[in-house]
This record gives C-alpha cells, structure tokens and sequence, in this order.
C-alpha cells in the first residue's frame, strides 16, 4: 500500500496472493531478519514477490482489461474514439473528443511509444496520419 503513493498502478498489483504462494520462504525471510537484527534479505524477499507478480500479470489476459484502470481520463476517450472509428487521424480524434490539439498529440505519443496504437502510415512526418490500435 505504501508503494501505491508513489506509483497508482501499485494499488492493482496482488502481491499478497504472491505472497501466500511462497509462505514458507516469507516467513523464513521474517525469521531468518529476526535472527540477524538486519531486514536485508526480507526486502530482497518483496522486490522478488513484486517482480514475480508483475511478470504474472503481464501475461495474463486480465492485465489487459485491468490496464485501463491505470489510464487518464482523457487517453481513455482517446483510446475508445480510436476503438470507435478503427482507423482515425488526429483531426477527428480532436473533434470527437473534444480534447485540445496538444492534449490529444501528447496522448497520441505517447500511446505509440508505449505500442497501444500505430500508424497506417510509413510516414512518421505525414500530416495525414491515421492510427489505430495495436494488435495484441
């Protein structure tokens, strides 16, 4: 939960069900820090527990569905105006959405940079250049 206030996609991640997959080597972590009077090895135990966890859910399909929750607002109306019209230019996602230009040229960005979108064009200079979702 203190992870959460730092990063929101935190507050999604079921690290306790990680957790209780590996409770013997949880509590042989507490122990072991008890022991030694040094909380080193118990922390090295979460960062596994929160890889294995994000691994976990990156491959599931549920991540997918779940990943919305980590959008804004506005990328989310961007993301459905493109679900919406399948193959759509910036110009409409503006009119549609009634975003400002550079709201929606920053989200666009962005999307593609992160590989939720991609462009009809070969041309990344093209001023009449349409997107559409990746496929996954």
């Amino acid at each position: 939960m203190i992870l959460s206030h730092w990063e929101k996609s935190f507050k999604f991640l079921p690290i306790e069900n990680m957790i209780k997959k590996n409770q013997k080597e949880y509590y042989t972590a507490i122990q072991h820090c008890n022991n030694s009077g040094n909380s080193t090895e118990f922390i090295e135990f979460m960062l596994k527990m929160i890889d294995n966890t994000i691994d976990e859910m990156n491959s599931s399909k549920e991540m997918k569905n779940k990943s919305m929750l980590l959008l804004s607002e506005n990328e989310i109306k961007v993301i459905e105006c493109i679900k919406k019209n399948v193959i759509i230019g910036a110009k409409d996602i503006i009119q549609q959405t009634k975003l400002s230009d550079s709201t929606v040229r920053r989200i666009l960005r962005k999307f593609l940079q992160d590989k939720k979108i991609e462009t009809t064009s070969n041309s990344e200079k093209s001023p009449n250049k349409k997107y559409k979702l990746t496929e996954s």
